[in-house]
């Protein structure tokens, strides 16, 4: 089985591809453009490996996709390349359409192209995977809204779409992409959409590691607005566990929601760092006095929560870790691996905000 990976260098997909080599027999193509957030060293655990190789391509380059397919003829494509940050999302959208809308459609071609040439037996076994976010859906009424006893909805597989962001709209139109190429030519598709991941090698714009860095450099820990936005957190290498499960025995024309009934407030979270880090790097005063509140982003949405129930039916799957047990993990990879995170800081992210609309 020959697994080909896009964005393969980035943080889910690093994962993706480190469990693939680690847990299984397959072959994997790592196609990745290498932006800012894709970094081949969250890969060097597995590189020799004789079952993996690296093309660094962008997955609007039609021709070098055309190439990749001619050339490693991959049964499956886990479609992860993606703009994924809704802050960089507000600064600069123009990116996220590029990417996530014209670099999906350009590899669903490819991939059409490539399967509509397999023989039968070959096309049987092929499947598009493109992976997306629980951000599709919108937000979710928050506990703050509701009557007291009442129960608060999730979202489920069959949720309407009403995204919110440059980011979140991007990714819906991939989604909506990939539903018409299986329903108008019959490409074997399969999508997943998931809550937050969090986990090692996680790019430190984003909010578990950047709270972890600017703790442990002093720095102040900024909040969005009250703290109160909650989302359900997925640690990443079950995520990557899912994924893979998706990918290979999934149902084509199905959707699966992966989550990891984790629902915390963000203060919740950058609370429960602080008294991790007070545990294993005690300092005179607790790592919460750094803790600041500060504007609200501009079209933040306040709760998102999955309802993970397909997944766990059909495919028996559950996340292994509890956002205590994922967390600690985290928090202790950051402190042991300064390396990996220093040579991302040295590069083009210095831990400042992004996405405060015109201010």
């Amino acid at each position: 089985m020959k697994i080909l990976v896009t964005g393969g260098a980035g943080f889910i997909g690093s994962a993706v591809v480190r469990h693939i080599i680690n847990n299984t027999s397959y072959s994997v193509i790592n196609l990745d453009k290498l932006t800012y957030a894709g970094n081949l060293k969250s890969l060097e655990s597995i590189a020799d490996s004789s079952r993996y190789i690296f093309e660094q391509i962008d997955i609007c380059d039609a021709l070098e996709l055309k190439r990749v397919f001619e050339q490693y003829k991959p049964n499956i494509v886990m479609h992860l390349a993606a703009e994924s940050h809704v802050d960089r999302s507000i600064d600069g959208p123009g990116e996220f359409i590029k990417t996530n809308i014209l670099g999906t459609y350009t590899l669903l071609e490819q991939a059409r192209h490539h399967w509509s040439q397999l023989e039968a037996d070959e096309k049987a076994l092929f499947k598009f995977h493109h992976i997306s976010t629980d951000e599709v859906y919108g937000d979710l009424p928050h506990p703050d809204e509701q009557q007291a006893g009442e129960p608060l909805p999730l979202f489920t597989e069959e949720t309407a779409y009403n995204p919110s962001s440059p980011y979140s709209a991007s990714k819906a139109s991939s989604d909506h992409l990939v539903r018409a190429w299986a329903r108008t030519y019959n490409l074997p598709t399969v999508i997943t959409n998931c809550s937050n991941n969090y986990g090692p090698f996680h790019f430190p714009e984003k909010l578990i590691p950047l709270v972890i860095l600017n703790a442990i450099a002093g720095k102040q820990l900024p909040v969005y607005g009250k703290g109160n936005q909650i989302r359900d957190w997925l640690y990443v290498e079950d995520h990557a566990e899912a994924l893979v499960l998706v990918a290979t025995v999934g149902k084509a024309g199905c959707t699966y929601n992966i989550g990891g009934h984790n629902e915390k407030q963000n203060i919740e979270v950058v609370e429960t760092i602080c008294k991790i880090l007070d545990e294993v790097t005690p300092k005179k005063t607790s790592f919460s006095e750094q803790i600041i509140f500060v504007q609200d982003r501009p079209g933040h949405d306040m709760r998102y929560a999955i309802d993970a129930s397909k997944i766990e039916l059909e495919l028996n799957w559950k996340p292994k870790e509890t956002f205590e047990t994922g967390l600690r993990k985290t928090v202790e990879w950051y402190l042991n691996n300064k390396n990996w995170w220093q040579s991302v800081l040295s590069k083009n992210y210095q831990l400042e905000r992004l996405g405060a609309g015109d201010k």
